[in-house]
């Protein structure tokens, strides 16, 4: 596991501690981090993404998605079996599981679909009309007229 000194950074900048805040924290849960359930990210537009985790085994009812300051949040928990079954041998994982995404500013989502064993994310990303580029226009300036001096030739 590697280790990076911030130092530097909190010495030259000023408002970017949430990026490193978001590096210690990748670099903390790196070994720590699960990899159950698979998950895919994927760009679909310009400013959208959808997030695809593998639920084989999970219904509907058996998943949450939850959206916690600027965290989306997805769980699976299945009910406890009552025992009828009896596994010669139980491939298929349907252990309770928490997985944690981290999502930038004004990234949204949009909707969540569950067919075929994927649950679907989907995320965009909208930045409000006041933080978006505006263009000022420039007017022209009337000439300084009060500076002019009318004379009068006397003769």
């Amino acid at each position: 596991m590697r280790s990076f000194d911030l130092a530097p950074l909190y010495r030259a900048t000023v408002g970017f501690d949430q990026i490193a805040d978001l590096m210690d924290r990748v670099m903390s849960t790196e070994a720590t981090q699960t990899s159950y359930p698979p998950y895919n990210i994927e760009k679909t537009g310009e400013q959208a993404w959808r997030i695809s985790l593998a639920v084989a085994g999970f219904s509907d009812e058996d998943l949450t998605v939850e959206l916690r300051e600027n965290a989306l949040l997805v769980s699976g928990r299945k009910p406890e079996e009552d025992g009828e079954r009896a596994y010669l041998h139980r491939g298929i994982a349907t252990r309770a599981f928490d997985r944690r995404f981290h999502l930038a500013d004004h990234v949204r989502v949009t909707g969540a679909s569950h067919q075929n064993g994927m649950l679907h994310v989907d995320l965009v990303r909208e930045v409000p009309e006041a933080l978006k580029p505006r263009r000022i226009e420039i007017s022209k300036s009337p000439a300084y007229e009060a500076d002019v001096i009318e004379t009068k030739a006397v003769n």
